[in-house]
């Protein structure tokens, strides 16, 4: 039988592939590219999901966020598309605005302890992502050619 804690996970890994295909349906992306969307967000939360039992939310983060860039480089290069009809549909499931919404309410409300906590937290995931994003985009173009189209001459 299945166990609980796996059902979970491919649950909320299709919950975020599907997300995923929605912000990118929201942000204009071409629909033959959907797919990969969708594996994109679905495979950055489902690594996070696996590391963050196991590593700090930012630590979990940031191996996450370096997934969807390998992810949206290679498919980039495969289709010869802009990285960024990949990156910034992709990149969704992992941004915290729950955090920042929590550490919005805690303000309002005056409980400025769990404010900077939630607050604090929402920072370390959002530098986890951009640290995880310019690492992957340093690389040379040529280390994700390998799934490249081949072009008739």
């Amino acid at each position: 039988m299945i166990s609980e804690v796996l059902l979970t996970t491919v649950i909320s890994t299709a919950a975020a592939a599907a997300g995923t295909v929605a912000f990118a349906l929201l942000f204009g992306v071409p629909r033959r590219f959907f797919p990969y969307c969708g594996i994109i967000g679905g495979a950055g939360w489902f690594l996070y999901s696996l590391l963050e039992d196991r590593l700090s939310a930012a630590v979990a983060t940031f191996f996450a966020a370096v997934l969807v860039m390998l992810l949206s480089r290679f498919f980039a290069v495969r289709e010869k598309c802009p990285v960024t009809v990949f990156l910034i549909s992709g990149i969704i499931p992992l941004v915290p605005g729950a955090g920042i919404y929590w550490a919005a309410y805690y303000m309002v409300t005056d409980q400025l302890a769990e404010a900077t906590d939630a607050g604090f937290a929402a920072v370390k995931a959002v530098a986890a992502i951009v640290l995880g994003i310019v690492c992957i985009f340093e690389l040379p173009q040529e280390l994700f050619a390998i799934g490249r189209k081949k072009t008739k001459r």
